[in-house]
């Protein structure tokens, strides 16, 4: 298959299709008889969105959602997103109700949405917890994994909608071993490993001082999730944290997180998909100045 982002005027109309219809013919030597066009909206400012249905098909017959809401870069930093709960509750969340419902699910799962301009677009679905569950977890107070068990042996759910309620502001950092600003995976032995603590401060690791990251699988090593009343509030645990956070030996992303999370645009939400790679040109853009 190619893909191609084409915008679509009624004085191009032709001259877009004809052009869809001439890649594969050219890319792949098909036939032109044999190129299919499948057309999508191409979302220029949309922000991914994650929802995190439950369903124990109890006998209430209703559907919990741990309504995990996040804005996520690049699979690199994952937040609470509230000003989408509203839209969500709106639009996205009786459909997606009914759609479990019809499918008989009976287990832990998550939802992927792209939002722009008021409006949901799904994406896919996957049957399992994703990285950014602890999101969810600090905010509602509700232990997803031991939910997902329990579901899964036979048991019922203990609460509904209703019971889920969202405290505070809480965002999480994927540490992985690679280059900060091009992502080249960095294994290598853990010289040194000192992981931050303190109040709402969470993380998520099996590293240690002396250990080899092998080269054989994804290079994250550690999740740092933080909580605070307030986003501000959050967003200085989350400074002070990474600052603790001593990792030698391998390169980390923890450079890159520090610098996206001190960005005017990133403490205002004020970003979206496209927005970490306009990010890392222009920090490419000065670092060869």
């Amino acid at each position: 298959s190619a893909m191609e982002v084409l915008q679509f005027t009624k004085a191009n109309c032709r001259d877009c299709y004809k052009c869809v219809r001439e890649c594969p013919v050219k890319s792949f030597r098909v036939r032109d008889h044999q190129a299919s066009i499948i057309s999508e909206d191409c979302l220029l400012c949309g922000r991914c969105v994650q929802v995190c249905p439950q369903n124990a098909k109890d006998v209430r017959d209703d559907v919990p959602l741990v309504k995990q809401l996040i804005a996520s870069g690049e699979k690199v930093i994952a937040t609470l997103a509230p000003s989408f709960i509203a839209a969500f509750d709106a639009k996205g969340f009786r459909p997606m109700a009914d759609a479990m419902k019809k499918l008989g699910y009976s287990n832990v799962g998550t939802i992927e949405f792209l939002y722009e301009n008021g409006e949901f677009y799904f994406i896919e679905m996957n049957t399992r917890l994703q990285v950014e569950h602890p999101i969810t977890e600090m905010v509602t107070g509700i232990d997803l994994v031991r939910e997902q068990i329990r579901v899964a042996s036979g048991a019922h759910l203990n609460y509904t909608q209703d019971d889920i309620h969202f405290d505070g502001h809480a965002i999480e950092c994927r540490i992985n071993a690679e280059d900060p600003f091009t992502f080249v995976p960095f294994p290598g032995k853990i010289k040194q490993w000192h992981a931050p603590g303190g109040l709402w401060t969470r993380v998520d690791s099996g590293m240690y001082t002396g250990y080899t990251v092998p080269p054989f699988y994804d290079s994250m090593i550690a999740k740092l999730i933080v909580f605070g009343k307030t986003r501000n509030g959050c967003l200085m645990r989350l400074h002070r944290a990474i600052d603790e956070f001593v990792i030698e030996g391998v390169k980390t992303t923890l450079p890159l997180h520090n610098e996206i999370i001190s960005t005017p645009d990133f403490v205002d939400g004020n970003y979206n998909i496209h927005w970490l790679e306009k990010f890392l040109k222009n920090h490419e853009e000065k670092e060869n100045k």
